[in-house]
């Protein structure tokens, strides 16, 4: 009975771990969704929101953190659990630091609202959800242990990548025709870039996801 009162309590703690990791999730996707609405829709009211939100993120990075440190040292896991401990550590990393670049693009955002539209935003957008979806899928790949969804996250990299380079081509013949328009255009290539790191990390949890699953490192291995 004692056993089982043990068992319990740890899997317990175990859940609310991953209950706070996706919660952490959700707020990230929220900031992504707003940074983009705050440059598309010129509302820096939004971007000043969005990059004071930024700290919430960094507050549940920490209570993540003190929670599987705290569960490492009184329970010793082994096996799967201290993988999953090990993963949710890294996770919260990578979640942090796509909130620090959604802030980033609110910073940008707040610059280029005060000046005139550059040009429609079409591509960055859609490369904002895909990288969006990504977070989203890497996520729910951990909670339902789904490594072929896993898989589905690090090829969608690619298309990130090429809405990217799209992007900044696009941008190069701007500048080219124009060179006035070098400095507005040099902050959404700063934007599109930090899009494309969220997708990386986005990628980066998906790796782990595999690991934890298969115990197989595919870091650069996927196309």
């Amino acid at each position: 009975m004692e056993r089982e009162h043990f068992s319990k309590q740890f899997d317990n703690e175990l859940n609310v771990i991953r209950e706070k990791l996706l919660e952490m999730g959700g707020k990230v996707e929220s900031m992504i969704a707003n940074a983009m609405k705050s440059l598309v829709e010129r509302d820096t009211e939004l971007a000043e929101r969005t990059i004071a939100f930024d700290h919430e993120i960094n507050t549940l990075e920490m209570v993540i953190d003190e929670k599987c440190l705290e569960v490492l040292a009184r329970r010793q896991p082994a096996a799967r659990d201290l993988r999953f401990i090990t993963l949710a550590l890294k996770i919260v990393t990578d979640l942090e630091r796509i909130g620090d670049q959604c802030a980033n693009i609110c910073k940008r955002a707040r610059e280029l609202n005060q000046e005139p539209s550059l040009k429609p935003y079409i591509d960055l957008p859609r490369m904002a959800k895909a990288a969006s979806d990504m977070v989203k899928e890497a996520l729910d790949a951990f909670v339902r242990g789904d490594d072929a969804l896993a898989i589905k996250v690090c090829q969608d990299d690619q298309c990130v990548d090429e809405l990217n380079e799209q992007i900044q081509r696009e941008l190069l013949t701007f500048m080219m025709a124009d060179p006035k328009t070098i400095s507005r255009a040099m902050k959404v290539i700063y934007i599109s870039k930090c899009l494309e790191r969220i997708a990386d990390h986005a990628t980066n949890i998906a790796e782990m996801v595999i690991f934890m699953i298969k115990g197989k490192d595919i870091r650069h291995t996927i196309a």
